[in-house]
């Protein structure tokens, strides 16, 4: 029997308690049991079983539709999709159409909901494309809108808060993109999304324990996101709204990741670096620009609190040491800040000389710009040698590294993969200070996974 349309509008928490969220989340759920590695659904006797459970997400998803008009299209679309996968037995999912009918960015208002669902993977969560559904509202205060609007213009950007959630994103996944959905064909993508209340949750928790165990005294405006979840959230959004534009942006190597290629992985500490400094130095000059919006600035001198203590802390001891790229961004970050004397580890005290702050880590990202600068005019070979040069010129190579001994020892003459080969899966080690906060903070930043704003802190 198809479940009857709700009344309009629902409130976030009625929404989240309805009765037709409620049964398309518990089918979507179980129908992720039957599925493969691929999202098909590979025995016969669960095609049955599959077929019931998508009629009742289509019925879920009508009763839904009217808390969503904005997104019609793309709702009757995951509808069409669900039919057609149904009868064609439940094989490899197809999803394009309604993918495509997905514009999210169209609409870039503070606290519009979307409901989404897709066959899809979810990074740092599931690797399997699993049939996945989520509640989210959009973040975008009137100060982002300024700066997109001006000088920070991204089309693709979609900041986003959690409202409810599938197994796959009771993880540590914080973003939505449309290149983890199982489609036919690779067309041009045209958004992607970041869940800003998981970030800033996480950097709350985190920080708000690290500050304990090292003893850092924190400035009271950064202080002051311990306390506030909202503004975090605003926060990251203006830090990820200039990072995620900056991949696109600069003077950069020819083809630096935009294509896959397995290449060494402390090129991706670089990258991911190389934007965090850049949206770091961008709020450097927006903070001082007295004739900025009083809210930007204040927002801007937040980020960069953000870009060190997210990157120093959560990013160097989140995951593996198994070619953990972040980590070695964060790791490259402390140490750069502590060989030029503005973060100190004395008496068991961390400590930041907040006023040199801005010029030092400004000259790390300068450091990386002029490496990619360089780049257009080296050999492929020699741009990776350089940016090892500049990565183990602060962080220490692991003793038994052969790319730490130099060119002569590295294999020059056979295909690159032979020298991203010989890269270890931990090529610069933690160094002692990071071995014993670990200790003390990993059971913290294990304990985010799942967290979302609405999460005690």
């Amino acid at each position: 029997m198809s479940q009857a349309t709700l009344p309009k509008p629902l409130s976030n928490s009625e929404l989240v308690n309805s009765a037709p969220w409620l049964a398309l989340k518990a089918a979507a759920t179980e129908f992720q049991g039957l599925q493969g590695q691929d999202g098909s659904v590979p025995e016969a006797a669960d095609k049955p079983r599959a077929a019931a459970l998508a009629v009742a997400i289509a019925e879920s998803l009508h009763a839904l539709a009217p808390q969503f008009p904005h997104d019609a299209a793309y709702l009757e679309g995951l509808v069409s999709d669900l039919a057609t996968w149904s009868a064609s037995g439940f094989g490899i999912p197809d999803f394009l159409d309604s993918l495509r009918a997905f514009a999210p960015q169209l609409a870039r208002e503070d606290g519009l909901r979307h409901l989404v669902l897709f066959p899809m993977y979810t990074q740092n969560g599931s690797t399997d494309r699993l049939l996945e559904a989520v509640l989210v509202e959009v973040i975008w205060p009137e100060f982002i809108a300024g700066l997109e609007a001006g000088d920070y213009s991204n089309k693709l950007f979609v900041p986003l808060r959690f409202l409810d959630f599938t197994p796959g994103y009771d993880t540590n996944s914080a973003v939505l993109f449309p290149e983890s959905v199982s489609i036919r064909e690779t067309p041009s993508f045209t958004w992607g999304a970041i869940f800003q209340d998981r970030e800033a949750a996480r950097f709350r928790r985190v920080l708000k324990s690290a500050a304990q165990i090292t003893s850092l005294e924190l400035p009271a405006d950064a202080a002051e996101m311990l306390e506030d979840q909202a503004l975090t959230e605003e926060t990251f959004v203006m830090w990820d709204l200039i990072h995620d534009r900056t991949h696109m942006r600069g003077d950069l190597p020819f083809d630096p990741f935009m294509i896959k290629q397995r290449m060494p992985y402390f090129l991706y500490s670089l990258e991911e670096l190389r934007c965090d400094l850049t949206a770091f130095r961008e709020c450097v000059k927006i903070q001082h620009d007295i004739s900025a919006d009083p809210t930007t600035r204040h927002r801007a001198q937040l980020v960069q609190y953000a870009v060190i203590f997210d990157r120093i802390f959560r990013f160097a001891m989140t995951g593996t040491r198994t070619r953990n790229y972040d980590a070695v961004g964060g790791q490259l970050l402390f140490a750069w800040m502590h060989q030029h004397h503005v973060l100190h580890w004395t008496d068991t005290k961390l400590s930041i000389d907040w006023n040199q702050v801005p010029a030092v880590v400004s000259a790390l990202g300068d450091a990386i710009d002029e490496l990619y600068w360089r780049s257009i005019d080296r050999p492929k070979i020699a741009h990776w040698l350089a940016a090892y040069e500049l990565v183990s010129a602060t962080l220490v190579p692991h003793p038994g590294s052969v790319w730490a001994k130099g060119a002569d020892a590295l294999p020059l003459s056979s295909p690159l993969r032979e020298m991203t080969n010989e890269v270890l899966d931990d090529e610069f080690p933690h160094s002692m200070f990071y071995e014993a906060l670990a200790k003390k903070l990993r059971p913290v930043i294990d304990s985010t996974i799942g967290i979302t704003g609405t999460s005690s802190i």
